[in-house]
């Protein structure tokens, strides 16, 4: 968490990052803190990358975190109000690309994936554009240069030569029989990342978004973290973290994974859904909890999935697992994963509230930054 010390009112006070948004979202949220009896800033904005999001914070004094988390947990700036949601899925992959190496790896597991489950692929991209008018005030805390009239437009060219150098690139892939040919398409949005993302899914409901992670190499350096742990913890669509350092770059190449389970009846709905995207695959399922030793319960009731699972699928090699944590859980289950050679890490998750992702991570999120094993996670509702 991003944290400062300024003086005010004759000692110092912390203040802390709770949101990074566009400037107008900002803005909105701030008028919303503040009617609310909570001081707040916006801080900042880099103009010498601006097409990273993340640079317009929206900062508190730390002692209001609480109540300020419980009021940002109801603004919801990706469902716009009065618009409709579409009822089914559509078939289709969702790859969000950033033009980095390793949205490159999420291209190739994207295609392959769509190849596999008989879908098209979207190819979407959000650039970001700090463009104000000159009308828009501005407090003592945020301070920002003259900007060119044309500014956005070069932004704007800018994304779309990389788009087409992209394209150029997966053209070139699929004319040498490096990746499969399928229908795909692309998009060009405004806005921060994560939050065009979830609301695409939420419109469109595709089969599945598949994204890339730097894995291992990343570092989560704010308050909001990495754009993928955000989709996965916004959206209901299955999503696929596919690391740059990862192995096995296809589904269908997988041979050994685990699902994680914590005994909870949505997981059930989740374990179908990943059976729809390994069809018939050969593959060997892991039933796994992680857990401190000497619950004889866990194990039992470990039995009694795998037990359920096998009349369900039959045709499926499962063996149940009961982790043992003496590390931390990251460490955990990353040296089960090295133990038992698992290609990929699948749970199902909740929507959890904001508060409990800043204080209490959960295994997805915590992962993303451990390690070089794909991941799928299913909300399962």
């Amino acid at each position: 968490m991003e944290k400062d010390h300024r003086k005010r009112d004759a000692h110092d006070e912390k203040m802390v990052t709770v949101a990074i948004h566009t400037y107008e979202k900002a803005h909105i949220l701030k008028t919303i803190l503040e009617s609310e009896g909570i001081p707040a800033v916006i801080h900042g904005i880099k103009m010498i990358e601006p097409v990273i999001p993340g640079n317009v914070r929206v900062r508190i004094n730390e002692s209001d975190l609480p109540r300020a988390l419980r009021i940002i947990e109801k603004v919801d700036f990706t469902s716009p109000a009065g618009s409709e949601e579409q009822t089914e899925t559509i078939h289709e992959v969702l790859v969000p690309v950033d033009f980095s190496d390793y949205s490159l790896s999420a291209c190739e597991f994207g295609f392959r994936l769509a190849r596999d489950v008989d879908c098209s692929v979207k190819l979407l991209h959000a650039f970001f554009t700090p463009f104000y008018p000159a009308t828009v005030p501005f407090g003592d805390s945020f301070t920002l240069q003259t900007t060119d009239k044309d500014f956005y437009q070069d932004i704007k060219n800018k994304t779309e030569r990389e788009m087409e150098s992209l394209v150029k690139k997966i053209e070139a892939e699929i004319a040498a029989g490096a990746l499969p040919k399928v229908d795909y398409r692309t998009v060009l949005v405004e806005g921060l990342p994560e939050e065009e993302i979830i609301s695409y899914s939420k419109k469109r409901k595709p089969t599945a978004i598949v994204m890339g992670t730097r894995g291992k190499n990343a570092k989560e350096l704010d308050l909001i973290g990495s754009v993928t742990a955000e989709v996965m913890d916004g959206c209901k669509t299955p999503v696929f973290a596919i690391p740059e350092g990862a192995k096995v770059r296809e589904l269908s190449d997988m041979r050994t994974i685990v699902f994680l389970t914590n005994f909870q009846e949505r997981e059930f709905k989740a374990f179908d859904i990943m059976m729809k995207f390994l069809k018939t695959h050969p593959v060997k399922v892991y039933l796994a909890h992680i857990a401190k030793k000497g619950d004889v319960w866990n194990e039992i009731k470990l039995s009694g999935i795998q037990k359920r699972f096998s009349e369900l699928y039959p045709q499926l090699q499962t063996e149940y697992k009961l982790i043992d944590q003496n590390e931390s859980l990251e460490e955990t289950l990353e040296k089960f994963v090295n133990e038992n050679k698992i290609d990929m890490i699948s749970l199902s998750s909740s929507r959890r509230n904001i508060f409990a992702r800043m204080f209490n991570p959960g295994i997805a999120r915590r992962m993303l930054f451990h390690s070089d094993t794909p991941l799928l996670v299913i909300k399962g509702i």
